[in-house]
């Protein structure tokens, strides 16, 4: 078969029909492919408007909850805002309420809080929870063991140095050392008790003095507050000078100063009181008074120091150390040893003891006779102080008198107020001076020992 053409220019047409097909085959993929992306971006505007629209239903939902969660806050700090003011008047109220309320509120809260106490009961008291007695109550049954445990070793040295020596004696010297030494330890025990008893008996005088003392100073202070007032007064109506509401001022601040005082000194004693008695320091107590004012002793100096040496503790523990002190003896007299060095000692012991009950007599006896001559010159201190003190009364009343009519300053008015102070002051010392006179001549005497 022959061909037209010739085979160059039949490869060259070759050529150019593959070319001609890969062409079109290239442009129906692109057509393919340009159509695709143009549906792809149809369907994802759609897509896209979807998802518009519902973000903006979505935040139109939450604009609305946020509009509502705002109205509900609005709502609480509106409430919140109520509250606040309602505490704050309530808060203010309570801030601008006046102070002599809430003295008084107080004042009573404390007499609430305040147990009642009598002498007799503080020395109960004092007798259980004391720390002083507990301890010398210890000690004694501590002394007590350690004595019975020297008498057993003793009476195991006695059988093994002379088994020939009367059992039975030495056992019965034996056991009176023991009986007596346990009684000196009981006596021991009981003069500590005296002890703190006449302690308690001083501190409830003096913590009675001080809660008295204290009424004292706030009428002294009511006082010197009322002659500032009426200064005041006399003064804005021009029959007064400046000077008068001065004095009157410095009268105030005088009797708030010796009220501040007093005040210390309650606290002070009633600390004191509670720790001798045993029990926390910060109780408070409503005291009962208790005024000895007796008439005079019946008894003389003399009938008096006798009694105390029958009375008196001390002299029978002095009598009883003597009595041990002459056991000894005996014992080292029968074991034919009183030549020797313990033989020595327990004579010198002896002695000793003499000589301390004779020391310990003259010691009762000073005793009595000072609280005797102190009670008898703090019955009589008591009349005069209530003289001077009606004196003092009279004068404060007739300056006022004066002042009220021109004829006397101020300055005398106070000084006048200050006197009778004094005077008050001195009868109430002069009254508990009297309690605790009579308490230190029960407590020389030996009574209710």
């Amino acid at each position: 078969m022959n061909f037209p053409y010739s085979s160059k220019k039949w490869l060259t047409l070759s050529i150019a029909a593959v070319m001609a097909t890969s062409i079109g085959v290239g442009a129906v993929a692109s057509e393919s492919g340009t159509a695709a992306p143009a549906s792809q971006t149809q369907g994802s505007q759609q897509n896209d408007k979807a998802t518009t629209a519902a973000t903006a239903d979505n935040s139109k939902a939450d604009a609305n909850k946020t509009d509502a969660t705002k109205a509900d806050t609005a709502v609480t700090e509106d409430k919140a805002a109520a509250n606040g003011t309602a505490d704050a008047k309530a808060a203010d109220a309570k801030n601008t309420s006046p102070s002599g309320t809430t003295g008084t509120t107080n004042a009573s809260d404390s007499t609430s809080a305040a147990e009642q106490m009598t002498l007799a009961k503080a020395i109960e008291q004092a007798m259980q929870t004391n720390s002083k007695i507990q301890t010398a109550r210890l000690e004694a049954k501590t002394a007590d063991i350690n004595q019975s445990l020297a008498y057993d070793s003793a009476a195991d040295m006695r059988g093994l140095l002379d088994r020939s020596l009367e059992a039975s004696k030495q056992k019965y010297i034996g056991t009176k050392q023991a009986d007596l030494t346990k009684k000196l330890n009981q006596l021991a025990v009981k003069v500590t008790e005296n002890q703190v008893k006449l302690g308690v008996q001083q501190a409830y005088y003096n913590l009675l003095h001080a809660q008295a003392d204290l009424e004292l100073k706030k009428q002294s202070l009511n006082r010197a507050q009322t002659q500032l007032k009426v200064a005041k007064a006399a003064f804005d109506v021009g029959t007064k000078a400046k000077t008068d509401i001065l004095q009157a001022e410095m009268g105030v601040a005088g009797a708030q100063a010796a009220l501040a005082a007093a005040e210390n000194t309650l606290e002070i004693n009633g600390m004191k009181f509670n720790e001798i008695i045993g029990v926390d320091v910060n109780k408070k107590w409503k005291l009962t008074p208790e005024n000895k004012q007796i008439a005079a002793p019946a008894m003389n100096l003399q009938q008096a120091q006798e009694q105390a040496l029958k009375q008196r503790h001390e002299i029978v523990q002095k009598e009883g150390e003597l009595e041990l002190a002459n056991t000894t003896v005996n014992v080292l007299e029968d074991w034919s040893m009183q030549a020797t060095y313990n033989g020595r000692i327990a004579k010198n012991n002896v002695e000793k003891a003499k000589l301390a009950i004779e020391e310990q007599n003259r010691q009762i006896k000073t005793e009595v006779a000072e609280a005797y001559l102190n009670l008898n010159a703090a019955r009589v201190a008591i009349d005069f102080r209530k003289k001077a003190m009606e004196a003092a009364a009279e004068s404060y009343r007739l300056t006022n008198l004066r002042f009220e009519n021109g004829l006397a300053t101020t300055l005398e008015v106070i000084q006048a107020e200050e006197e009778l102070a004094e005077k008050e002051n001195q009868h109430l010392e002069a009254i508990r001076n009297y309690n605790l006179a009579v308490v230190n001549f029960e407590n020389a005497l030996g009574v209710n020992k």
